[in-house]
């Protein structure tokens, strides 16, 4: 499903701004990183030294907070097939994105790490650290820190942890080490901000207030995915700077703007919430069960603030002042996906089959926010030139020593 929506956006009909090239030796569909490795070593060694950037992110849900920190998740050993495409391809960087809790070790350990674990600390080695030692093996330098992504103009607080790695005979070349990539992120959030037009911190209400019901008449709609028709909102104008940015480059209908078929007591308890209830904080114990719910996450949100973390599940999130959950298009907006992208897939799934299928809400939920990456990707970009100039200063005094030498 998520395969589906990559090839709508960036391999059918791709923006005249955006550039991508599959490559000729691949087939275009999903591919299982093990099954690729397998089948496809030789193309991947033929790519050997022709890499600036590798990212990637595994899966993170037996690492997160919001989850159960499954530590038997064979997901969590995803990263070992991320390193070895690293050790193939020796890119001259690497990005890998996660959430907080890869760097916080489980707490049931196996005998056999538990007495690694004593030999070398007193602390329990997380999935970071087996990631770190992993690429050091690999000739890497790696750093991480966790970053706030409403920070770059996301209208969402979202703490990923984002690792940075530059191939080590690359390192002596950056001043100050990798740790340098850091500044230069600070330096391409501010740079971001100003050249999007966006103040240091923005809303949810600022990010999707023309999407609202109120005072807009429903209209009847299809999707190819779905079975049967639903209701959506219109697209309207714009209202706000971020709303301008999110519009730009769309035509047309809006994609994935079905609204969800609340039965009217669910309704009702979702009014009584957002009278009743703390906005922009997840409710407690106590309230969950005065509202008879049984979810464990549910946030009302707030309107003057950024969104809580976007999940992959969309009852998690209450709308700031409607009785509803959010449209997949809306929690898009709080992830910073622009409106031209659309999604492929149904909206949802459950059961055993979360494990196996990837719909839209979790396509949504478990992307990077794209004006983070855009700033990760100018803070790497300038990371490289800056190796690439100083190689040149060492290569052009090395050239004239040799002639000095000479006369």
């Amino acid at each position: 499903m998520a395969f589906e929506t990559f090839r709508m956006n960036f391999l059918d009909n791709p923006p005249s701004s955006i550039g991508f090239k599959w490559p000729n030796w691949l087939a275009a569909k999903a591919w299982d990183i093990e099954i690729l490795l397998d089948q496809h070593k030789e193309d991947l060694l033929s790519l050997q030294g022709q890499v600036d950037v590798l990212a990637g992110g595994p899966p993170c849900q037996g690492f997160s907070f919001a989850g159960r920190r499954v530590e038997a998740d064979p997901r969590n050993s995803l990263f070992e097939r991320y390193v070895e495409v690293v050790s193939v391809l020796q890119p001259q960087a690497l990005i890998l994105e996660n959430v907080p809790g890869m760097r916080v070790a489980h707490s049931k350990k196996s005998s056999g790490e538990l007495e690694e674990s004593k030999k070398n600390s007193s602390r329990p080695l997380s999935y970071y650290d087996k990631l770190v030692a992993s690429l050091d093996m690999h000739g890497y330098q790696i750093d991480a820190m966790l970053v706030d992504c409403s920070r770059f103009g996301v209208p969402q607080r979202r703490s990923r942890l984002i690792a940075i790695g530059i191939r080590k005979d690359l390192s002596p070349w950056v001043e100050g080490g990798i740790s340098r990539v850091f500044e230069l992120l600070e330096q391409a959030r501010v740079a971001q901000l100003a050249e999007l037009g966006l103040s240091d911190s923005v809303s949810a209400k600022s990010a999707i207030s023309d999407l609202e019901i109120a005072g807009h008449e429903l209209i009847a709609s299809t999707d190819p995915d779905l079975s049967r028709p639903f209701q959506e909102v219109s697209y309207r104008r714009p209202r706000t700077a971020y709303q301008k940015l999110m519009h730009a480059g769309h035509v047309g209908r809006m994609d994935s703007m079905r609204l969800a078929r609340h039965r009217d007591d669910v309704r009702d308890r979702f009014a009584r919430i957002l009278v009743e209830c703390r906005k922009g904080v997840r409710m407690d114990d106590e309230s969950r069960k005065t509202y008879g719910l049984k979810k464990h996450r549910i946030y009302p949100m707030a309107s003057d603030e950024p969104a809580p973390t976007v999940t992959t599940l969309p009852d998690d999130i209450l709308h700031y002042s409607e009785p509803r959950i959010l449209t997949v298009r809306e929690t898009a907006r709080l992830q910073s996906f622009p409106d031209w992208f659309k999604f492929k897939g149904k909206f949802t799934t459950g059961g055993e089959r979360r494990t196996k299928e990837c719909p839209r809400y979790t396509q949504v939920g478990n992307a990077v926010p794209p004006f983070l990456a855009r700033a990760i990707g100018m803070a790497i970009r300038q990371l490289l030139d800056e190796v690439a100039v100083a190689r040149s200063f060492f290569d052009e005094d090395i050239r004239k020593q040799a002639s000095a030498r000479k006369r």
